[in-house]
């Protein structure tokens, strides 16, 4: 056998045990691993414009509520997501003079209990209720307003536009806002205090009656005239007999 073909069938034999290495390795790979459990902030740091809303929900465990809530139970929800340009435009201090509990409903104001497709907006019933409760005028009210296909939103301070969809699949929904959703009962004006009843007036003393007055007791000058009366009449009697 000539050098050549020598070589040529080394060749060979390296390819073929080459070609069933691969195959054996590609067999044995692992297979892909199944989708994780739904998480916020792995939504939205893909999405790759939320990183104030991620740092917010971190701090105030709000994250933890609503993965807790999506992989714990079978609840659904849709949260809108103000981007990072919403968090900026937003006055000095507007976050900053906010305590700790107040910050965590802020983001909770962002969250609706329910699972809602961009179709459904225009059938929501308003105000919508959000998980940071009461939904009177005065408290945390939030009301869609549709436009063919655009979809506001007002809370009573101020409005957003949802700009996209972020996430849906089917048990959570997440849509892109260009403003930060302001709830009134934060930022609002407050509920006027009662005004109070004026105080009755003092009663008014009773006048005493007045006790009736004594009968007139006659004087002596009085006695005296109709003693006299008297006499002048007897006197004109005997006289009309004597005659």
């Amino acid at each position: 056998m000539s050098a050549m073909n020598k070589l040529f069938c080394t060749f060979c034999y390296y390819m073929f045990f080459l070609a069933l290495a691969i195959r054996t390795a590609m067999g044995q790979a692992p297979a892909p691993a199944p989708a994780g459990q739904p998480n916020i902030t792995a939504i939205l740091e893909k999405a790759g414009k939320f990183n104030m809303l991620i740092r917010l929900m971190t701090i105030t465990k709000v994250a933890n509520q609503i993965n807790n809530e999506l992989n714990d139970t079978n609840d659904a929800m849709t949260i809108f997501a103000p981007t990072d340009a919403a968090f900026s435009s937003l006055p000095s201090g507007t976050l900053n003079s906010l305590k700790d509990h107040e910050k965590s409903t802020l983001l909770q104001f962002h969250i609706v209990p329910q699972f809602i497709l961009p179709s459904q907006f225009q059938t929501v019933s308003n105000p919508l209720r959000t998980h940071a409760g009461d939904v009177g005028t005065y408290g945390y009210p939030l009301n869609i307003i549709t436009s063919g296909n655009m979809v506001n939103i007002t809370t009573g301070v101020d409005n957003a536009t949802i700009t996209g969809t972020v996430h849906s699949d089917g048990q959570l929904a997440v849509y892109e806002v260009d403003n930060v959703l302001l709830p009134m009962a934060i930022y609002g004006s407050k509920p006027p205090t009662p005004a109070t009843a004026p105080a009755p007036a003092p009663a008014k003393p009773k006048k005493a009656a007045s006790a009736p007055m004594p009968p007139a007791i006659e004087t002596s000058g009085d006695m005296g005239l109709r003693e006299n009366v008297v006499v002048a009449l007897v006197v004109a009697a005997v006289g009309v007999l004597w005659l």
